[in-house]
């Protein structure tokens, strides 16, 4: 496996795989397709952030989308292809994150968790930091975790 940078070419995969990992977790269609916005990646995505493709084999498995900014770091998406879920994917993108969010200066790397991601994020030695309101589902509350760097 290696990590490389997101291209152009490739955001609609990209964003399909997005689609792909959170279904993982048996939401349903209608959930799912409220989801979709908030899924998809865009060119804006490359301007605005930093995206990190995980490749096994010459295909994607996973992808992370970080902003830092004045000091301040959010992990914006981390999802990893189904099938490679439990094979350190989603790790090596987390580890990449944190190292990418502290050499641009962030004391803390903010994340606002899917449910069934939290347990993952706290492995990994994030805290729980109260909730955040979901931007695909109204009235959805999000487990708010932060890393200290």
């Amino acid at each position: 496996m290696i990590l490389r940078p997101a291209l152009e070419t490739e955001l609609s995969e990209l964003s399909a795989l997005c689609m792909r990992s959170k279904a993982h977790w048996g939401y349903d269609d209608g959930f799912m397709a409220a989801c979709r916005k908030a899924l998809t990646l865009g060119p804006s995505d490359l301007r605005e952030s930093l995206l990190q493709v995980a490749e096994d084999s010459g295909a994607p498995v996973g992808v992370a989308q970080l902003i830092v900014r004045e000091g301040r770091a959010a992990l914006e998406k981390l999802f990893v292809e189904p099938a490679h879920i439990g094979r350190g994917v989603g790790r090596a993108l987390f580890e990449w994150a944190a190292r990418v969010a502290r050499d641009g200066g962030a004391a803390s790397m903010i994340i606002e968790s899917d449910p069934a991601a939290a347990a993952f994020y706290r492995r990994m030695g994030a805290r729980d930091a109260g909730t955040a309101p979901s931007t695909a589902i109204p009235g959805r509350a999000l487990p708010r975790l932060i890393l200290t760097l």
